[in-house]
């Protein structure tokens, strides 16, 4: 097995394994390989220093404290695991979750049903929200019942 650094069209660099040379060329060549933050097909290895294991470290005495090697010319700095755009998008979600629950009505399960009773003028008309399945949010669009799905919130479940 042997791991590459790859790095998409993007410039997003990323980690893989593969059982060689040959295996890599020809997944890349299918497709196969792709980016895992902006789903890119064009990948290639990235430029890497091999890892060579030294003789010389138990050589070294008290004295001499151990010199970190500055970073190659043209490494890519540290990156966060989120973008700002990434960290803004999450803080917007959950401001919209927060919006809905404070100023609409959960209804569970009951969701399609209620739904259903407000667009046909059955009950009141007011903001709800709750969980439906695919027949039941098929059902009230085809009812033409206006609703939105509402996103998860990251690290709810998915």
């Amino acid at each position: 097995m042997i791991r590459y650094t790859l790095i998409c069209d993007n410039a997003h660099e990323f980690e893989s394994w593969f059982s060689g040379s040959a295996s890599f060329e020809e997944q890349a060549r299918r497709g196969f390989v792709t980016c895992p933050l902006c789903n890119s097909a064009k990948v290639e290895r990235a430029v890497m220093a091999p890892n060579v294991a030294r003789t010389d470290l138990g050589q070294r005495t008290a004295a001499e404290p151990a010199a970190e090697a500055p970073a190659p010319a043209g490494t890519p700095a540290p990156m966060a695991l989120m973008s700002d755009k990434e960290i803004a998008f999450r803080e917007m979600l959950t401001a919209l979750h927060s919006h809905v629950r404070e100023n609409a009505e959960h209804v569970g399960t009951r969701f399609a049903d209620e739904a259903l009773k407000i667009h046909h003028g059955e009950t009141e008309a007011r903001a709800i929200y709750g969980e439906a399945n695919a027949d039941d949010a098929r059902m009230l669009h085809e009812e033409g019942v206006d609703f939105l799905p509402l996103p998860r919130l990251p690290n709810s479940g998915n």
